[in-house]
């Protein structure tokens, strides 16, 4: 996931993050590079310690203060109204109590915050959504619980006021897997 195409996606879903920051789904630090300078802090979690332990050279590279922890999405220990941004680059695919993460994030973010996103997830077209349906249980055992067929959308739409929301198929990337919803959302 650090090729050309993802790298494009992740800098413009960064470009206007700021002010306290957690980001959901650290995994090896990839968006690192891609935070601006009006980011204050970064909290950052990801529930496998193997990541962590690869996003180390990658935090110790970037300048950036981070503070990165073992935790999942769906039980945050941080206070209520916490983080003026959350950032999801490609992880509430793979978080098994997903509206539970999504009200997690809700309760964290401050009046107003802002959670910025990028998700695959099911497609408009129903000739892609038989091919997700039926692939879904297999890419969940070979890709660490990824889901290929949640609507993201709603899912965000549940706990949030969409501000902008892009869908899109990504290019180089097979339609099953590649329908994207790329987004901000606010606490209202």
């Amino acid at each position: 996931m650090s090729g050309p195409v993802f790298t494009q996606y992740r800098q413009a879903v960064l470009s206007e993050v700021s002010g306290e920051v957690l980001e959901i789904g650290f995994g090896t630090g990839l968006n690192l590079p891609h935070y601006p300078e009006t980011m204050q802090k970064l909290t950052a979690i990801d529930s496998n310690a193997g990541m962590n332990a690869l996003a180390r050279k990658r935090i110790q590279s970037s300048g950036i203060i981070v503070a990165n922890r073992v935790l999942n999405g769906e039980n945050l220990p941080m206070a209520d109204n916490s983080f003026d941004s959350v950032v999801s680059t490609w992880t509430l695919c793979s978080i098994a109590k997903v509206e539970q993460a999504l009200q997690e994030i809700h309760r964290v973010l401050k009046p107003g915050g802002k959670f910025f996103f990028i998700e695959h997830g099911l497609s408009d077209d129903p000739k892609v959504q038989v091919w997700q349906h039926r692939l879904t249980p297999l890419q969940k055992i070979i890709a660490d619980g990824c889901h290929l067929d949640r609507n993201m959308k709603k899912l965000v739409e549940n706990q949030f006021e969409m501000l902008k929301l892009e869908l899109f198929y990504m290019e180089e990337t097979p339609k099953f897997a590649g329908y994207m919803y790329k987004g901000v959302a606010t606490k209202v």
